[in-house]
């Protein structure tokens, strides 16, 4: 995320998202607009509750495929069993 508010700040006008991290019982919420961050844990995940990411970005020339492949870079591979 730093990088591409770094590159795009400027087209990036908000953001917002939830992301499941692995290892966190915490959901962790970021908010972002143009080239400020702000991002911590928020209340635990619910039982029933998917624990999935979800980003929002509301900004001018973004290419789609490569936001993708960028957020796809970052899943982390299953956890070993």
């Amino acid at each position: 995320m730093t990088i591409l508010l770094r590159v795009q700040g400027e087209d990036l006008f908000w953001t917002k998202g939830i992301l499941h991290v692995r290892g966190m019982k915490e959901r962790f919420v970021i908010q972002a607009v143009h080239m400020m961050l702000d991002g911590g844990p928020d209340r635990p995940w619910a039982l029933d509750e998917p624990r999935k990411s979800r980003l929002v970005f509301i900004g001018r020339n973004l290419d789609r495929e490569a936001l993708l492949a960028g957020l796809r870079s970052c899943i982390a591979s299953p956890a070993p069993s």
